[in-house]
């Protein structure tokens, strides 16, 4: 990291804990995203990082959007994820692939919070298989008319827009699929439900459902049957950016972990004299190190407009496994204490599971590694 940087981490890092901070109990208990939230971060700058100024945003970089998101999983993976969806999923998809007018229409709205945004992609029988989706987009009277249902969509219940795939050339497969930008107040769009999930209590998800949901030609996401493209390259982004969260994760664990060692004794001494609990504390470390050197490498690339497949895919693979083993060894430093629900360390337990799972599963990110290192995209 340049000082800005750095800078931005620590300030984000600073104003997390003090102001975010005071949200996780309620979102733990109620299951709800504080509306609040959304107005703090939008003074603070954040729902706009990477967003230029001209389009309301507060400019930087995917490093410096991303930055934000590891300094917030650091108290609250739920709310990291929700200005994920909202931040790169929508508006920097959007930014990327919109045209000016669309561009000026939604972005400044998304930068001040005014709405929410997320994606919507995954189906009930289209998760890993992205491009089998079946929803569908005829156009009839200079309208496209949207027919399917959506799952796992963060933000999906409370999103004022969403970017959404539909399949307007079925018989052209994954070549046929087309991205609109979809405001939920369109008639015809409705949230079927909320999901009751393991972890990131707070971050709302939800199966949405569309029937006839007009959407204007004006609304349409680069070029028709043209999706695939923003699909591709909107999810390399999306595991570079969320690998984020990963290292946020890790650095909560260490810094937990060895503030728990040093004060807690066992057999007259503090467990950190104990060499298993060094090693531990070794191996935290050193993935927390190798995940932040590579992701920060990778979002540069794409950010200098690279294609990074197989590097995203590697990001994310090897920080969300090693995220997981990282809350999975803090909880056994702290012993029955981590298995509490006093302690944020059960938390993060629950959270980081659905990092090898979101955006796609580790079995294909193994996948995409390996069709990239074979030749065979």
């Amino acid at each position: 990291m340049n000082d800005e940087h750095k800078l931005i981490y620590k300030t984000a890092l600073d104003f997390s804990r003090k102001k975010l901070s005071e949200f996780v109990d309620i979102m733990e208990k109620e299951d709800k995203f504080p509306t609040e939230i959304w107005d703090m971060l939008a003074k603070q700058g954040y729902l706009g990082v990477g967003i230029p100024e001209e389009y309301g945003g507060s400019g930087g970089d995917y490093i410096s959007a991303a930055l934000v998101g590891q300094a917030i999983a650091r108290v609250s993976g739920a709310i990291a994820l929700s200005y994920g969806a909202h931040l790169n999923l929508c508006a920097h998809n959007i930014l990327r692939n919109g045209a000016d007018e669309q561009k000026k229409k939604y972005l400044p709205k998304l930068a001040k919070g005014e709405w929410v945004g997320g994606m919507a992609l995954t189906e009930p029988d289209a998760g890993s298989d992205a491009m089998g989706i079946q929803t569908t987009a005829h156009y009839s009277n200079n309208k496209w008319i949207l027919n399917g249902n959506k799952t796992f969509i963060t933000n999906g219940p409370t999103a004022d827009v969403l970017v959404v795939y539909a399949k307007t050339n079925p018989k052209k497969g994954s070549r046929g699929i087309t991205a609109f930008i979809v405001e939920t107040d369109t008639p015809g769009f409705l949230v079927s439900r909320k999901l009751k999930k393991l972890g990131m209590l707070g971050s709302p998800t939800g199966e949405l459902v569309f029937q006839d949901a007009a959407v204007s030609e004006k609304n349409i996401l680069g070029e028709i049957d043209n999706g695939y493209i923003v699909v591709m390259s909107g999810l390399d982004i999306e595991r570079a950016f969320f690998s984020a969260m990963g290292i946020g994760t890790m650095e909560e664990c260490l810094e937990l972990s060895l503030k728990y060692a040093k004060e807690r004794n066992q057999f007259g001494q503090p467990i950190a004299n104990y060499q298993l609990i060094q090693a531990k504390l070794a191996d935290i470390y050193t993935h927390l190190e190798l995940s932040r050197t590579y992701v920060y490498h990778i979002l540069k690339k794409a950010q200098n407009g690279e294609r990074v497949s197989k590097e995203a895919a590697a990001a994310i693979l090897f920080t969300a496994e090693k995220a997981m083993d990282a809350v999975n060894q803090c909880l056994q430093i702290f012993g029955g204490y981590g298995y509490m629900k006093d302690f944020p360390v059960e938390r993060f337990y629950r959270d980081v599971r659905l990092m090898t799972i979101g955006g796609g599963t580790n079995e294909i990110r193994r996948l995409i590694i390996a069709r990239e290192l074979l030749g065979k995209r």
